[in-house]
């Protein structure tokens, strides 16, 4: 008779691997008990890859609040969860893209992909492609004399003016993604992607940042996020490996020669002083990435939107920016207003577009 299963990894509870490869995951221990907001905002799930069962959700407002002529940008958002755990019917991540619907006018794509450990990387990657080419298919369906899905009508959807937004282990598959795309057109026209928001995005590497040294953060702690290392990555490689270290030396992508397009780094400056080993990483691989954007200009330095929310569109001055977000109340609105000013100042058509209905919302 053969031996029971062991447990070979245990991350809290939240994911469990056993030595058979049977993973057990536990969504009570992550899923945050929240109650779902509205906001007058619609939403619809779509099946986009049939053989592994991955769905996405779209979410648009119910009315739109500038007059028409207006299409709606797309905003695909990548949830975060260490390439483990995370759904697009989470609440936590479901409010996030009501926000992001009502607040920036823009027809958000929340993606589902598959999770690790079942399906290691660069499963997350591939998926995350594959609804680019979905949405190819859509706009090109729409093109056509057979479009009729009102999700996609090329009146209202600017097919043109695609963005990118990834949290966490999000914001690793959102660089991966921009890295393939390069110029943004990737092989994918009619659509094109313009600019990139990465959230506290998930790096690593086997050399230990000062702050990861030091670090005593009690729920993403350096142990845990090991741990998530482990269970993502392809089994035998390190942090070093590209997926997880960009700039490693298994990495066979030169960087400096990618040409990329605009993007935003949302960063923690109060985590960063606290010796938070996520958000370390996330300064190292900013700073490193400066070569590969179009003009060269970066803003280096991490401010706080306590700085004039008025004099936000400096941002347009850089291709790739660190952001820091106040600790508070108003943490939400203020990172809802950075990525607003994304879209429209680096899409000058958008810009346009809101100038004539009053310029930036507060």
């Amino acid at each position: 008779m053969g031996s029971l299963a062991h447990m070979v990894e245990d991350c809290n509870g939240i994911v469990q691997l056993y030595s058979d490869g049977s993973v057990y995951r536990s969504d009570e221990n992550v899923q945050f008990p929240m109650p779902l907001i509205n906001n007058g905002v619609l939403f619809k799930d779509f099946l986009y890859d049939k053989t592994h069962h991955l769905h996405l959700r779209l979410y648009k407002a119910a009315v739109s609040q500038t007059p028409p002529p207006r299409k709606l940008p797309i905003l695909v958002f990548i949830h975060g969860g260490g390439f483990c755990v995370g759904s697009r019917v989470w609440p936590n991540f479901q409010n996030c893209c009501v926000r992001l619907a009502s607040g920036l006018e823009v027809l958000v794509v929340s993606i589902d992909y598959r999770l690790a450990p079942e399906h290691r990387l660069p499963a997350a990657m591939e998926d995350a492609y594959s609804v680019m080419k979905w949405l190819q298919a859509q706009a090109l369906m729409m093109s056509s004399e057979n479009g009729d899905d009102a999700w996609f009508n090329t009146s209202e959807v600017d097919f043109d003016r695609v963005f990118v937004l990834g949290d966490s282990s999000g914001g690793n598959i959102a660089h991966h993604l921009a890295v393939k795309l390069g110029d943004g057109l990737g092989g994918l026209s009619p659509i094109r992607v313009r600019g990139y928001v990465l959230l506290a995005p998930f790096f690593g590497g086997v050399e230990r940042t000062k702050s990861e040294e030091t670090a005593s953060e009690a729920m993403l702690n350096l142990d845990i996020l090991d741990k998530f290392w482990r269970l993502s990555l392809p089994p035998g490689d390190t942090r070093d490996h590209s997926f997880a270290n960009p700039f490693g030396p298994t990495s066979t992508v030169r960087l400096e020669e990618v040409k990329l397009e605009p993007m935003l780094v949302v960063a923690d400056l109060f985590a960063i002083e606290a010796d938070s080993p996520l958000s370390s990483t996330t300064v190292v691989v900013t700073n490193s990435l400066k070569s590969g954007l179009r003009n060269n200009e970066t803003l280096y330095d991490i401010f706080l939107l306590s700085y004039p929310l008025a004099e936000i569109s400096d941002l347009a001055r850089y291709d790739c920016a660190v952001v820091d977000l106040e600790h508070g109340p108003d943490g939400a609105s203020a990172a809802l207003e950075c990525i607003h000013a994304l879209v429209a100042t680096w899409t000058p058509a958008i810009l346009r577009l809101l100038e004539s209905s009053g310029g930036l919302r507060r």
